[in-house]
């Protein structure tokens, strides 16, 4: 892992564990949202990754099979982000939407190099089961 990643993983980490931590003693309403909050990072890190492995594979694909592929990824986030804009956002109290996305930011920083890190792992100690068989 990069001197980078580790340092952007130890903010987001020390961002997530003071967040969260001040809600719980303090016994802040919000403390709801922020563990709701960091599994949506979560889960998006995970979709961005997963996204970003399947336009790798679209190199050398028809042009037909991208633009199905992108059609459907827009078809499916387009509402997903309207109705997460629209009906969780702005329906929350002002005072908890700036704490729930920091948490939110800091969970995808976190998991998409903790997904990357365990990615890289599994697929090292795959390749090298091919080779050792």
């Amino acid at each position: 892992m990069s001197k980078t990643a580790k340092m952007m993983m130890s903010i987001a980490t020390a961002i997530i564990i003071v967040m969260m931590s001040k809600a719980f003693i303090l016994d802040e309403a919000v403390k709801g949202y922020l563990v709701i909050f960091f599994f949506v990072g979560a889960g998006l890190a995970a979709l961005r990754l997963f996204i970003n492995g399947m336009i790798r594979k679209m190199k050398g694909k028809h042009i037909g099979v991208k633009v199905v592929f992108f059609a459907a990824l827009l078809s499916v986030g387009i509402p997903f982000q309207s109705w997460f804009r629209t009906d969780v956002l702005f329906a929350m109290r002002k005072a908890f939407i700036f704490p729930s996305i920091t948490v939110m930011a800091a969970s995808v920083v976190l998991m998409t190099i903790v997904y990357g890190v365990i990615y890289q792992r599994v697929h090292v100690s795959n390749l090298q089961e091919e080779h050792a068989a």
